[in-house]
């Protein structure tokens, strides 16, 4: 038979014993005529051969196989001629034939074998990398969009576990940033304290006092005001009465010193201060 399409080594085999059956299966061939199926975690995809391949880091397969199956996402294999894979749990792996896993981040777990690691629901964190479970925010809050529980923004408090929002500080009360995990605290009576409150707040002190919702002068604001405006008005009368004065003294120094007057006598029978009569000539 023609043994032109046989490996040289088989076919060495093949004329001294004259037998050009080699193996046709997949496999390993022991000699011409005789196969064997490759043990777990080797694979022949050729027939006729000699030998098996060990199947390469990342892949397994099983008795017999002629090729080697990648690992599936969430395991994984870090040795050659493997018949099998190991999960990641708690880690995590997102792709194929992997060769080792990656641990999950803070805030993200992972429980068995994943493709990729989850972020915590709602009101829940994980706090050390490759978390296989999530743990209740303290008095704080997370949504499920924010990797990490946080603390309440000003004006808002919590103080319950496990919560995704906070809730606003009440009228009447007010809640300190320092301690967003506290009980909303009363406002005291003489302060102002609207929702959302982070401090009370006060009127200005001496000068005005709380009435109702607002502020209004205080007595002794009152009387500084009368008090004031009446000197203001006083000042200003004064200004006035001077400047009269300075004016009618500057205008008896523009006078001249002595006043001369015309004498008293008649020029033709009339006054010397009388005005002149037209006589008709």
């Amino acid at each position: 038979m023609d043994c032109r399409g046989v490996l040289p080594a088989v076919a060495a085999a093949c004329f001294i014993t004259l037998l050009c059956t080699c193996c046709l299966d997949l496999g390993r061939c022991v000699f011409p005529g005789a196969c064997l199926p490759c043990t777990r975690g080797f694979y022949q995809p050729l027939a006729g051969q000699q030998q098996c391949l060990p199947c390469s880091r990342g892949f397994y397969t099983f008795t017999g196989s002629p090729l080697c199956h990648p690992c599936p996402p969430g395991s994984f294999n870090n040795n050659t001629g493997e018949d099998t894979c190991t999960s990641c749990s708690p880690f995590f792996s997102s792709q194929h034939n992997s060769t080792s896993c990656k641990p999950c981040t803070q805030g993200r777990f992972c429980s068995s074998s994943c493709t990729q690691c989850q972020m915590c629901p709602s009101g829940t964190e994980a706090l050390q990398m490759a978390a296989k479970n999530c743990t209740l925010c303290r008095p704080m809050y997370k949504a499920a969009h924010q990797p990490m529980c946080q603390i309440c923004s000003s004006g808002y408090f919590q103080i319950h576990w496990g919560r995704e929002s906070c809730d606003i500080c009440p009228e009447n009360h007010y809640c300190p940033s320092q301690s967003p995990d506290v009980n909303p605290i009363q406002c005291p009576s003489d302060a102002f304290c609207p929702a959302g409150s982070l401090a009370p707040g006060y009127c200005m002190e001496t000068f005005f006092r709380k009435s109702g919702d607002t502020c209004e002068l205080a007595p002794v604001t009152i009387a500084l005001l009368v008090i004031g405006g009446g000197a203001l008005l006083f000042i200003i009368l004064m200004v006035l009465r001077r400047r009269r004065e300075t004016d009618g003294e500057l205008t008896v120094a523009r006078a001249p010193l002595l006043r001369k007057e015309r004498p008293q006598g008649r020029y033709y029978g009339l006054p010397c201060d009388a005005e002149p009569v037209y006589a008709g000539w």
